[in-house]
């Protein structure tokens, strides 16, 4: 399958459950803003009104939903994210940073799930028409520490025991090992602080190698 990229700069945010990515995305938005940049901030499920609806019956749908209809909805709202509101973003030359992309799928469903970390790419680079992001942070944690973190209710995922969480943290590594061009291992039991500088450092020499490409409207 072709491979499609766009002249934005697309970032992703990848990790387990309270990791921070929520936390980071909003701190490298801000810090984006305060650079000239109008990021475009979305996540997978629920960056679009569709998405919202995907995303409860995701995290707060039946328990006993099988794999395979639960990789469905995610392809489902990843399909519609990317055609409407990922893609026009990058083709307009914006820089978009999103908490989750296809990587959650290929560790959460293709490893924890079982249903197949080659089989469930695939699927979703046809689903995405094969976008790749350039840049994709793996905020590392391991699962009894986001576990201490963890606040509030849980949701269906999170309520996992902690060995699907293992399996999703070793795929995680894997997929960060298979593509270190892509991949940004950062230790998320860091200062908030530490993790951002890391960040900023990444993202600042990308800018620097994109910026003929990315929107003119730099305010």
């Amino acid at each position: 399958m072709e491979l499609r990229q766009a002249p934005g700069l697309y970032i992703t945010f990848e990790g387990g459950e309270a990791s921070g990515k929520t936390t980071q995305i909003e701190l490298t938005s801000k810090w984006l803003v305060e650079r000239g940049y109008t990021p475009v901030i979305t996540r997978e499920p629920g960056g679009t009104e569709l998405g919202k609806k995907l995303r409860e019956l995701i995290l707060h749908g039946p328990k006993d939903m099988d794999p395979r209809c639960e990789l469905s909805l995610y392809l489902a709202d990843r399909a519609y994210h990317v055609a409407r509101k990922v893609r026009p973003a990058l083709e307009a030359g914006k820089v978009v940073v999103q908490d989750r992309y296809f990587d959650s799928s290929i560790a959460y469903q293709g490893a924890a799930r079982k249903l197949g970390t080659a089989e469930v790419r695939e699927l979703n680079l046809w689903a995405t028409q094969g976008l790749i992001p350039e840049i994709t942070f793996l905020l590392d944690i391991e699962p009894k520490l986001s576990m201490r973190r963890r606040q509030g209710a849980s949701d269906r995922i999170e309520e996992e025991p902690n060995d699907f969480h293992l399996k999703v943290r070793e795929q995680y590594l894997q997929l960060a090992a298979a593509e270190p061009n892509r991949f940004h291992i950062i230790d998320a039991g860091q200062s908030i602080a530490q993790v951002q500088t890391e960040i900023q450092r990444v993202i600042s020499t990308a800018l620097g190698k994109k910026e003929a490409y990315l929107s003119p409207e730099k305010l």
